[in-house]
């Protein structure tokens, strides 16, 4: 979970109060569904002490802040929901005086852009430091490791306007990077500067790179990689700034914008907009002013407030509750339309860095959280139910008994997982795995469709434990399913890995045959032709006449890729086939 680090004199002059005890503030913090992982050392001066605050949720972007956690806090306190008047809306565009030209070239490689621009106040350190946190809290969670999103600051002093967005031959162009003293051309900052190095794999299979200069030429900077030296220098001191960022999802880009533009307005700054305009079509259009304000009215009636929280609330308090979780809030009264009857309930228009209300349990979420956890009154369970264990989870533990008792020791994993893990340190092709359409990091961007590679994970770290190593897992996976209705199938898989020197087919035919004997089970195998194992020395497990596994020797490619080097031997079973 994303952990920020904001000083405390800071936090405590944007929350709008200090709190007498830890316990107090953790009480308080839980309304932005955090916690305190470290309080601050109280032998520092208070303009020193730092306060380190973990996030339990990853949906809320605006809270990654030092001014977003505080302004939550602050209005769920009691303080006044704050107004930003220099957001566009559909229809209503606000006047900009500066303006960023996207030429086609970028496309097709890094298409979108926002920005802004913040004056009026001095940077400080402390400014400083939280502006390159909440940049990178950004781009590295919300932004896929600066793959979709990526934040750049400037000073407008030495700018000269319109800016020019574009794409261009990586050999082509070169200028001075932010902690260098020699020009280097894009290609060189992608093989020699640590940041090129570290953030490569954005751009260097891409014919063109996207770039971003002035009027005059002059370089700000080689997105999403690095900043120029000169104008892409921000120094404590500094009063006017244009904030940028671009990337390959608009909606995304758009909403960090808006968070990094309130954060500075709520710290004092003078938000200014900036007209973006595209030379080809975006989900906006082709000229867009930022910040923008984009975000859909979400409905939830109030039978769906009760059947959520148990509780029957009216609209004033759902909209009391909202008002204090930064949301606007209408009473919807029923309406008969036709022969249906529209329930009677709430609209809500979330505030300007919020993109997360996707469903009505999001609206009944706020308003619990809006109202209190510790202002609903408990209830005793009125149903009676006798508790029992399901059938595949009871057949499960028997696997796991039994395997345990052959030697194996159970390891348990995350089911989402990155492509390259999954997909191509496996040697997979991805044509069965199911990928999540708006993942918070490309680590955890799809659904794993095997156990083995969890498996192969821990064995690719643990090279300097003794030998054998057995492990298992008993546990989900899905996978794409034309037959089923919604084209997914999720099911219940066992896997196990043997690493040592002497492993080979036999030993892992032995394994399986001691399983199904202890489970009652009679299973007959066949040549198969799974690219995880080894040609010749892999084999599919039938049970009745059904395909329901694989096992054998793990192939020498996919060792590599996980940097393994003993021999390997695996395999899986679906466990609800030999129900």
């Amino acid at each position: 979970m994303p952990k920020i680090e904001v000083n405390e004199e800071v936090f405590y002059t944007l929350a709008g109060r200090r709190w007498d005890s830890r316990d107090a503030f953790e009480e308080a913090l839980t309304c932005a569904k955090a916690e305190l992982d470290e309080d601050a050392d109280k032998r520092l001066p208070p303009a020193e002490r730092t306060l380190k605050i973990e996030l339990n949720d990853t949906n809320r972007p605006d809270l990654w802040a030092t001014a977003g956690c505080a302004r939550q806090l602050r209005m769920h306190n009691g303080g006044k929901r704050p107004e930003y008047p220099f957001f566009s809306y559909p229809g209503k565009v606000k006047k900009a005086s500066r303006k960023v030209l996207v030429e086609a070239t970028v496309k097709g490689i890094r298409p979108y852009l926002a920005g802004f621009t913040a004056s009026g106040k001095a940077v400080t350190d402390a400014s400083l430091r939280d502006m390159i946190q909440t940049q990178e809290k950004l781009a590295w969670n919300f932004g896929r490791k600066r793959r979709t999103i990526s934040m750049g600051l400037y000073r407008i002093a030495v700018i000269q306007w319109p800016i020019v967005y574009k794409g261009v031959d990586p050999d082509s162009v070169s200028f001075v990077p932010l902690q260098w003293d020699v020009p280097l051309t894009l290609r060189e900052i992608l093989k020699q500067h640590p940041k090129g190095k570290e953030y490569a794999f954005i751009q260097e299979q891409e014919p063109l790179h996207p770039l971003l200069v002035d009027a005059n030429g002059a370089i700000l900077s080689y997105p999403p990689i690095i900043n120029s030296a000169d104008l892409g220098a921000v120094q404590v001191g500094d009063t006017d700034l244009f904030v940028e960022l671009t990337g390959t999802d608009m909606l995304s880009i758009t909403l960090a914008a808006s968070i990094m533009a309130c954060d500075l307005a709520d710290q004092g700054y003078t938000i200014e907009p900036v007209a973006v305009e595209y030379a080809y079509d975006t989900p906006f259009g082709k000229k867009i002013t930022t910040p923008y304000y984009f975000q859909e009215p979400v409905f939830c009636s109030l039978a769906r407030v009760e059947k959520f929280l148990g509780e029957q609330l009216d609209a004033d308090a759902c909209i009391a509750a909202l008002d204090k979780m930064g949301c606007r809030a209408a009473p919807a009264k029923a309406v008969e339309r036709g022969e249906t009857i529209e329930a009677e309930g709430i609209w809500v228009y979330p505030p300007e860095y919020r993109n997360d209300f996707l469903h009505a349990a999001d609206v009944a979420e706020d308003v619990m959280i809006g109202r209190g956890l510790t202002s609903f009154a408990p209830s005793r369970p009125r149903d009676f139910t006798v508790g029992r264990l399901t059938p595949i989870t009871a057949f499960s533990r028997r696997v796991k008994e039994i395997l345990v008792g052959m030697g194996y020791q159970e390891m348990i994993y995350n089911y989402l997982g990155s492509r390259k893990d999954l997909v191509e340190n496996m040697r997979g092709d991805g044509s069965r795995i199911i990928g999540i359409s708006n993942p918070m990091t490309e680590n955890y961007e799809y659904v794993r469709d095997s156990v083995l590679a969890s498996l192969m994970m821990s064995e690719s770290v643990s090279g300097h434990s003794v030998y054998p190593h057995r492990i298992f897992e008993i546990g989900k996976v899905a996978f794409r399913e034309a037959s089923e209705n919604y084209g997914t199938r999720t099911r219940q898989y066992a896997g196990f890995l043997h690493a040592d020197k002497d492993a080979n087919f036999n030993t892992v035919a032995g394994q399986l045959q001691t399983l199904f004997y202890y489970l009652s089970r009679e299973y007959t195998v066949e040549a198969s032709t799974d690219s995880r194992f080894i040609p010749g020395r892999a084999a599919a497990i039938r049970y009745k006449g059904e395909a329901i596994g694989v096992f054998g020797e793990v192939h020498p490619e996919v060792l590599e890729n996980w940097g393994v080097t003993m021999p390997c031997i695996a395999g899986e079973i679906d466990l609800e086939a030999l129900l």
